[in-house]
Protein backbone atom coordinates (compact mmCIF):
# COMPACT_ATOMS: atom_id res chain seq x y z
CA UNK A 1 0.00 0.00 0.00
CA UNK A 2 0.83 3.51 -0.62
CA UNK A 3 1.97 5.96 2.39
CA UNK A 4 -1.28 8.30 0.90
CA UNK A 5 -3.17 5.47 1.27
CA UNK A 6 -2.33 4.58 4.74
CA UNK A 7 -2.23 8.06 6.07
CA UNK A 8 -5.66 8.59 4.52
CA UNK A 9 -6.89 4.97 6.34
CA UNK A 10 -5.70 6.76 9.63
CA UNK A 11 -7.13 10.04 8.74
CA UNK A 12 -10.67 8.50 8.22
CA UNK A 13 -11.00 7.05 11.76
CA UNK A 14 -9.69 10.93 13.44
CA UNK A 15 -12.43 12.55 10.68
CA UNK A 16 -15.43 9.99 11.49
CA UNK A 17 -14.27 10.72 15.70
CA UNK A 18 -14.09 14.19 15.01
CA UNK A 19 -17.30 14.74 13.21
CA UNK A 20 -18.96 12.68 15.77
CA UNK A 21 -18.27 14.91 18.75
CA UNK A 22 -19.04 18.11 16.90
CA UNK A 23 -22.23 16.49 16.18
CA UNK A 24 -23.40 15.41 19.86
CA UNK A 25 -23.21 19.19 20.61
CA UNK A 26 -25.95 20.11 18.21
CA UNK A 27 -28.03 17.26 19.12
CA UNK A 28 -27.87 18.23 23.27
CA UNK A 29 -30.37 21.36 24.63
CA UNK A 30 -30.75 24.18 22.24
CA UNK A 31 -32.68 27.36 22.29
CA UNK A 32 -35.44 27.38 19.64
CA UNK A 33 -34.71 30.51 17.55
CA UNK A 34 -37.59 30.86 15.03
CA UNK A 35 -35.88 31.96 11.97
CA UNK A 36 -33.66 28.60 11.92
CA UNK A 37 -35.92 26.83 11.85
CA UNK A 38 -37.82 28.34 9.12
CA UNK A 39 -34.82 28.87 7.41
CA UNK A 40 -34.42 24.93 7.14
CA UNK A 41 -38.31 24.48 6.69
CA UNK A 42 -37.76 26.55 3.56
CA UNK A 43 -34.48 25.94 2.44
CA UNK A 44 -34.66 22.06 2.79
CA UNK A 45 -37.88 21.47 0.67
CA UNK A 46 -36.07 23.85 -2.51
CA UNK A 47 -32.40 21.92 -1.87
CA UNK A 48 -34.70 18.78 -2.27
CA UNK A 49 -36.42 19.94 -5.86
CA UNK A 50 -32.86 20.86 -6.92
CA UNK A 51 -31.49 17.72 -6.30
CA UNK A 52 -34.38 15.75 -8.23
CA UNK A 53 -33.40 17.71 -11.13
CA UNK A 54 -29.86 16.54 -10.59
CA UNK A 55 -31.10 13.27 -11.55
CA UNK A 56 -32.17 14.11 -14.76
CA UNK A 57 -35.74 12.51 -13.84
CA UNK A 58 -34.00 9.01 -14.04
CA UNK A 59 -36.29 6.37 -12.34
CA UNK A 60 -34.07 4.53 -9.89
CA UNK A 61 -32.26 7.94 -8.61
CA UNK A 62 -35.14 9.83 -8.43
CA UNK A 63 -36.95 7.20 -6.41
CA UNK A 64 -34.01 6.90 -4.33
CA UNK A 65 -34.00 10.32 -3.37
CA UNK A 66 -37.99 10.26 -2.82
CA UNK A 67 -37.88 7.28 -0.89
CA UNK A 68 -35.25 8.85 1.30
CA UNK A 69 -37.10 11.81 1.73
CA UNK A 70 -39.79 10.16 2.84
CA UNK A 71 -38.09 8.06 5.38
CA UNK A 72 -36.85 10.95 6.30
CA UNK A 73 -40.12 12.73 6.85
CA UNK A 74 -41.16 9.62 8.85
CA UNK A 75 -38.26 9.89 11.02
CA UNK A 76 -38.90 13.83 11.68
CA UNK A 77 -42.15 12.82 12.83
CA UNK A 78 -40.90 10.23 15.37
CA UNK A 79 -37.97 12.58 16.20
CA UNK A 80 -40.19 15.42 17.11
CA UNK A 81 -42.71 13.09 19.68
CA UNK A 82 -39.35 11.92 21.50
CA UNK A 83 -38.32 15.96 21.63
CA UNK A 84 -38.38 17.24 25.20
CA UNK A 85 -39.61 21.17 25.08
CA UNK A 86 -38.78 23.32 27.91
CA UNK A 87 -39.51 27.24 28.38
CA UNK A 88 -37.28 28.85 31.31
CA UNK A 89 -38.63 32.21 31.45
CA UNK A 90 -39.50 33.71 27.70
CA UNK A 91 -36.76 31.69 26.51
CA UNK A 92 -37.88 28.18 24.64
CA UNK A 93 -35.52 25.29 24.73
CA UNK A 94 -35.58 21.64 22.62
CA UNK A 95 -33.45 18.40 23.13
CA UNK A 96 -33.64 16.26 20.33
CA UNK A 97 -33.50 12.94 20.44
CA UNK A 98 -29.80 12.00 21.00
CA UNK A 99 -29.33 8.84 19.19
CA UNK A 100 -31.91 9.30 15.89
CA UNK A 101 -30.36 12.70 15.40
CA UNK A 102 -26.80 11.46 15.49
CA UNK A 103 -27.91 8.23 13.47
CA UNK A 104 -29.53 9.88 10.57
CA UNK A 105 -26.76 12.91 9.99
CA UNK A 106 -23.90 10.10 10.37
CA UNK A 107 -25.37 7.57 7.85
CA UNK A 108 -25.18 10.85 5.36
CA UNK A 109 -21.82 11.27 6.58
CA UNK A 110 -20.86 7.63 6.26
CA UNK A 111 -21.77 7.72 2.25
CA UNK A 112 -20.52 11.54 1.87
CA UNK A 113 -16.94 9.81 2.73
CA UNK A 114 -17.14 6.28 1.04
CA UNK A 115 -18.07 8.29 -2.43
CA UNK A 116 -15.07 10.02 -1.16
CA UNK A 117 -13.12 6.67 -1.07
CA UNK A 118 -14.56 5.38 -4.01
CA UNK A 119 -13.13 8.57 -6.04
CA UNK A 120 -9.87 8.42 -4.62
CA UNK A 121 -8.89 4.62 -4.62
CA UNK A 122 -9.95 4.86 -8.39
CA UNK A 123 -7.50 7.16 -9.21
CA UNK A 124 -4.96 5.20 -8.17
CA UNK A 125 -6.08 2.08 -10.80
CA UNK A 126 -3.64 1.67 -13.80
CA UNK A 127 -7.23 2.54 -16.03
CA UNK A 128 -9.36 4.41 -13.49
CA UNK A 129 -13.46 3.84 -14.32
CA UNK A 130 -15.12 7.04 -13.73
CA UNK A 131 -17.81 7.03 -10.91
CA UNK A 132 -21.43 7.64 -11.85
CA UNK A 133 -22.13 11.04 -12.20
CA UNK A 134 -23.41 12.95 -8.76
CA UNK A 135 -26.98 12.68 -8.86
CA UNK A 136 -27.26 8.93 -10.51
CA UNK A 137 -26.15 7.08 -7.55
CA UNK A 138 -28.99 5.49 -5.89
CA UNK A 139 -27.56 5.09 -2.75
CA UNK A 140 -26.25 8.96 -2.58
CA UNK A 141 -29.59 10.15 -3.25
CA UNK A 142 -31.47 8.11 -0.51
CA UNK A 143 -29.00 9.56 2.00
CA UNK A 144 -29.56 13.10 0.89
CA UNK A 145 -32.98 12.94 0.74
CA UNK A 146 -33.30 10.48 4.32
CA UNK A 147 -31.42 14.04 5.78
CA UNK A 148 -33.15 15.99 4.41
CA UNK A 149 -36.24 14.75 4.56
CA UNK A 150 -35.96 14.22 8.31
CA UNK A 151 -34.41 18.19 9.20
CA UNK A 152 -37.17 19.43 7.00
CA UNK A 153 -40.00 17.95 8.88
CA UNK A 154 -38.54 18.12 12.19
CA UNK A 155 -37.98 22.13 11.46
CA UNK A 156 -41.54 22.02 10.02
CA UNK A 157 -42.77 20.77 13.34
CA UNK A 158 -40.99 23.09 15.59
CA UNK A 159 -42.35 25.99 13.79
CA UNK A 160 -45.73 24.68 14.28
CA UNK A 161 -46.82 23.79 11.25
CA UNK A 162 -47.05 20.37 11.16
CA UNK A 163 -50.51 20.39 12.10
CA UNK A 164 -50.93 17.22 14.70
CA UNK A 165 -47.46 17.05 15.44
CA UNK A 166 -46.92 20.53 16.23
CA UNK A 167 -45.32 20.71 19.95
CA UNK A 168 -47.32 21.13 22.81
CA UNK A 169 -46.94 24.33 24.65
CA UNK A 170 -44.74 23.93 27.47
CA UNK A 171 -46.84 24.07 31.14
CA UNK A 172 -45.13 26.93 33.68
CA UNK A 173 -43.99 24.39 36.98
CA UNK A 174 -43.42 26.77 40.54
CA UNK A 175 -40.18 27.07 39.71
CA UNK A 176 -40.53 28.34 37.04
CA UNK A 177 -38.72 26.39 34.60
CA UNK A 178 -41.38 25.08 32.02
CA UNK A 179 -42.19 21.66 30.81
CA UNK A 180 -43.89 19.95 28.48
CA UNK A 181 -46.18 16.95 28.69
CA UNK A 182 -45.42 14.94 25.88
CA UNK A 183 -46.93 11.27 25.54
CA UNK A 184 -45.12 8.43 24.95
Amino acid sequence: METTTLALLFLVPLLVWRIYSRLKKLVARQKSQLWRHWSVAVVFPALLLFLATTTKFELLPLSSLGAGALAGGWLGVLGLKLTRFEQVGKDFFFTQHRYLGLTITMLFIARLLYRGMQIYMNTRLDVPVPPPPFGQSPLTMAAYGLVIGYYAVYAWGLVGGGGGGAPPPPQQTAAGIGVSHISQ
